[in-house]
């Protein structure tokens, strides 16, 4: 994802450095005009808006508290954006040492996938500095079509944790919808094309369904990014004294899949693990 979205900024010509951790992924990046930094603490010290998106929490704190890290060699002034899908406690941190430094944060996960990526068409959930995000608002436009501001650092990242508990449930009702109708031999791809019309309609029907039907498992959004996703919702959920119990039964799927050895498929592989233990409990 984040290759296609620093590939729309330099398309509509920006000026970009860029960093990764394996540098093979920046291969197309760099054919395209960017030019390679060796570190996330060089490229803070060359730019004047830094965006950094990788995988966990664990990722974004060494990324830029680490020995070599952004905050290592900060610009004052530099605006750092993290899309990452992270906690919200570690945007805050961020955000209290960018000030500390002259400079400005916001936390912008973004929702869509690798196809949201690639068309330009993510939503992006923004929390952090006001200033920052007006700023930063015409870079993020290249990137997403929907982008709206939440509040003070961590409400971008808790606006994403809103989306991932929707999903999560919306998935396994998607799954166990398409494992009733075929096991009632209708024709799937008839009743997606129905019911995705309806009050039933949804992203995860509409864009996955389809991939289920080609047993397609390929990730648009990793099975273990989305395991990461729903614990930080449910350890932020319980420090605000909220439980999720529907969300909690997600997680467990979820989770199954892992152990099933699809961590790294795509999320809609969730119906291949289903049928399969249904398959297997069958059996007993």
């Amino acid at each position: 994802m984040g290759a296609s979205m620093a590939g729309h900024l330099i398309n509509q010509g920006c000026s970009l450095v860029v960093h990764s951790r394996t540098r093979s992924k920046a291969n197309q990046l760099i054919k395209m005009g960017a030019e390679w930094i060796d570190s996330p603490s060089e490229v803070a010290g060359n730019v004047e808006y830094l965006f950094s998106m990788v995988g966990y929490p664990d990722d974004v704190e060494e990324v830029y508290f680490g020995h070599s890290g952004i905050f290592s060699n900060l610009s004052k002034g530099t605006i750092l954006i993290d899309m990452t899908t992270s906690s919200p406690d570690l945007a805050q941190k961020i955000s209290v040492y960018a000030s500390e430094r002259g400079s400005f944060s916001l936390d912008a996960p973004v929702s869509g996938g690798d196809i949201g990526a690639k068309e330009a068409r993510l939503a992006i959930m923004c929390g952090g500095s006001k200033e920052a995000y007006d700023q930063t608002l015409p870079l993020l436009q290249i990137m997403g079509d929907t982008i709206n501001y939440f509040g003070e650092s961590g409400s971008g990242q808790r606006t994403k944790m809103s989306n991932q508990i929707l999903i999560a449930s919306t998935m396994v009702g998607t799954v166990e919808s398409l494992l009733y109708a075929e096991k009632a031999n209708l024709d799937l791809k008839q009743v997606i094309e129905m019911i995705s019309q309806g009050a039933a309609g949804c992203w995860s029907l509409n864009q996955l369904g389809p991939r289920m039907l080609k047993q397609d498992w390929e990730a648009g959004f990793y099975v273990k990014h989305f395991v990461k996703d729903m614990g930080i919702a449910l350890n932020d959920a319980k420090r605000m004294g909220v439980r999720l119990q529907g969300l909690e039964l997600a997680h467990q799927f979820y989770k199954k899949v892992c152990q099933s050895g699809y961590e790294e498929q795509g999320t809609q592989v969730l119906l291949k693990v289903l049928k399969d233990l249904n398959n297997e409990s069958l059996l007993r």
